[in-house]
């Protein structure tokens, strides 16, 4: 099972990126997605959930309302589009897949290998 982020980058305060995770080699039917970040010096904090189908979605109290997590499952790919970053979004993004969306990191079972986003003020 391999999960591959990608899309960060360094962007200004205010400006948008749009993150994506492909997963392949999961073969055991539905999975629900994850975004998780880690900071330098903090630990690793809940971004965003979605469950398979789609709809039942989940978000951290600092990135809602900016935030968007979406998946395209016939592409076995999913989303985060950020808009509105602030400096305090700067993090490694990862991704992960587990049986249930959760906020709860333990709860996934495979991981990407993060993704690099740093807002500039």
């Amino acid at each position: 099972v391999q999960l591959q982020a990608s899309g960060g980058g360094l962007v200004q305060a205010g400006g948008s990126l749009r993150l994506s995770c492909v997963v392949s080699g999961l073969t055991k039917g539905h999975y629900d997605m994850g975004w998780f970040r880690q900071g330098p010096g903090y630990e690793r904090e809940f971004v965003a959930a979605i469950a398979w189908g789609g709809v039942a979605t989940s978000y951290g109290d600092s990135v809602k309302g900016r935030f968007t997590i979406s998946r395209d499952n016939a592409l076995n790919t999913v989303y985060l589009q950020m808009k509105t970053l602030k400096p305090e979004d700067t993090a490694v993004y990862y991704c992960a897949a587990g049986p249930r969306s959760s906020w709860d990191k333990t709860d996934y079972g495979y991981w990407g290998q993060g993704t690099q986003v740093t807002v500039s003020s």
